[in-house]
């Protein structure tokens, strides 16, 4: 069995509704590894150089 969360109430939470631990992992992995591609992106075009 997998530990949930409830979800604040909010306009775009079921009224209800709960997170999984691993989806909430999951998305934080996501998430982290999204921003750290722009971070590349972003170093490439202030230096030149290109990660190997």
């Amino acid at each position: 069995m997998s530990a949930t969360h409830p979800l604040p109430k909010a306009p775009w939470n079921e009224p209800g509704a709960a997170h999984s631990v691993r989806r909430v992992l999951i998305h934080i992995i996501a998430e982290t590894t999204q921003n750290a591609g722009h971070a590349d992106i972003l170093r490439e075009a202030i230096d030149g150089r290109t990660s190997t």
